[in-house]
């Protein structure tokens, strides 16, 4: 079994920071891409940012310039750094990880959700 367990969440003012980390476990071959999604009330789920294994980085444009997305491959890790945070930011943050249990076969793998609400 894999698990991803995320920490970090939490409430903080508008303009303010708040970092999210998500570690996966279990057993684990390989990590490929690594991802932040989120889920506002009532909306879809959206891609936030993602990493590739070799550290090249994609980001929705809402947040492009105010989050910054990293990982440690030694130790199955992925945060998600986020600056000059908007009451629009609010959501429910989800880890998402492609990992392969055996080489070659990658699944898509979700954290439990971690809440990040900006609000003064």
């Amino acid at each position: 079994q894999v698990q991803l367990v995320e920490s970090g969440g939490g409430l903080v003012q508008p303009g303010g920071s708040l970092t999210v980390s998500c570690q996966a476990s279990g057993s684990i071959v390989s990590i490929n891409d690594m991802g932040w999604y989120r889920q506002a009330p009532g909306k879809q789920r959206e891609l936030v940012a993602a990493i590739r294994r070799g550290g090249s980085t994609k980001y929705a444009d809402s947040v492009r310039g105010r989050f910054t997305i990293s990982r440690n491959n030694a130790n199955n890790t992925v945060s998600l750094q986020m600056n000059s945070l908007k009451p629009e930011d609010t959501a429910v943050y989800y880890c998402n990880a492609e990992v392969a249990r055996v080489w070659g076969f990658f699944n898509a793998y979700w954290g439990q959700g971690t809440q990040v609400t900006v609000s003064s």
